[in-house]
């Protein structure tokens, strides 16, 4: 650390806190940027943590400070909000009609029975053609089952 300062604070050029506010406003642009490109959540916290270090130089506080609260300030934004922005920002991922099944609970329609290729669930209004996901298992009519897998036009169930 004490090293970094050393460097940090031997060039001459970086002493300037017009150069330094630009260096921290450039680290915000770019920040922004990668986040448009990525849309993942990943840098957003990285634009407001060099923000808050350009509000730092342009108040004249020293680099090592401006290097500090840029790594503060990102890391608890980052701590503190990216869960709660994954969930509830992050919706891009949409279930299809057919996965939203998974999950669902049905009634067996006609005895399924792998073996013999047959079984049928409704849902809803729609039959749906039916296998257990034990092989061997044979489900009757009546059983109330529930939806483990989509393959292709088949629902993939096991008994509740």
């Amino acid at each position: 650390m004490n090293a970094m300062v050393s460097v940090l604070t031997g060039i001459k050029w970086l002493q300037s806190p017009g150069i330094l506010v630009l260096i921290w406003l450039a680290l915000v642009i770019l920040f922004i940027i990668l986040e448009l490109i990525s849309l993942g959540l990943t840098t957003i916290w990285f634009a407001a943590g060099a923000f808050v270090a350009g509000i730092v130089a342009m108040l004249g506080g020293p680099i090592v400070l401006q290097v500090i609260v840029f790594i503060v300030v990102s890391s608890l934004l980052l701590l503190c909000t990216r869960g709660f922005a994954k969930r509830h920002l992050d919706n891009r991922i949409e279930k299809t009609n057919a996965e939203s099944l998974i999950g669902k609970t049905s009634i067996v329609m006609e005895t399924i029975n792998n073996e013999a290729s047959s079984g049928k669930i409704k849902i809803g209004d729609i039959e749906w053609t039916a296998r257990a996901v034990n092989e061997t298992q044979v489900i009757p009519e009546g059983t109330k089952v529930v939806i483990r897998e989509i393959r292709g036009v088949k629902c993939l169930v096991e008994s509740v």
